[in-house]
């Protein structure tokens, strides 16, 4: 009897533990290589820290879909790891690009109100919400924004007249952007803690903990 018990647990694994879920882990790993690359001053360093996070967050999702291994806890992770990152980036540019600052204000004020948001949900038991396209389009403009204003800096060297129109413009539409994902999150907020059917319901130790079958 207990042999057949060992094999039965053979056959279970924990479904969290996939290649999604692990490129977001390796995001949050990807956060003090890119702050030590940045502090040092080492731009090339840090450009290739942030590039390779931004390529397992542009790949993760597709993997997730591809080969069907989306779960609750990917969903909740996945985002955790892209405001981490956006924070730490946010802080260590703003620190040598003080026009940054509003943005940094804007992204800290956004992204605190959607953590206490999702912390909530969860003490209801509701699942919080998993990155839409458009907060998927918000980062990749934070990046591709703060990208901008250190390859001007850094590596173009343009005139700093130029710099100023540049980067403003790129601030403007990144913090538009952020406003626009804001108001839409507030409204999947807003949806899924008026829910009564439980379409939103969510055990997270269960899910933290979910085991499936595999073959042997």
């Amino acid at each position: 009897m207990s042999s057949q018990t060992e094999v039965k647990k053979k056959k279970e694994r924990n479904q969290n533990l996939t290649v999604p879920n692990a490129m977001s882990v390796f995001r949050i790993l990807m956060i003090p290589v890119f702050v030590v690359y940045a502090v040092q001053d080492n731009i090339p360093g840090a450009l290739v820290a942030l590039g390779l996070s931004g390529l397992s967050d542009a790949l993760d999702g597709f993997i997730a879909r591809k080969f069907n291994q989306i779960t609750e806890l990917g969903k909740m992770l996945d985002p955790f790891a892209d405001k981490l990152t956006q924070g730490a980036v946010a802080i260590c540019i703003a620190i040598r690009y003080p026009s940054i600052c509003p943005l940094l204000v804007l992204f800290v004020v956004k992204e605190l109100t959607m953590l206490c948001g999702a912390c909530y949900l969860l003490k209801k038991q509701k699942k919080p919400c998993a990155a839409k396209w458009y907060g998927k389009v918000s980062t990749a403009l934070f990046y591709l924004s703060i990208a901008l204003i250190v390859v001007l800096d850094s590596f173009m060297h343009v005139t700093e007249p130029t710099f100023v129109i540049v980067s403003t413009s790129a601030l403007i539409v990144t913090a538009a952007s952020m406003i626009y994902t804001f108001v839409r999150y507030a409204a999947i907020f807003r949806e899924i803690l008026r829910d009564t059917e439980g379409t939103y319901d969510l055990n997270l130790p269960e899910e933290i903990r979910a085991t499936k079958s595999r073959e042997a």
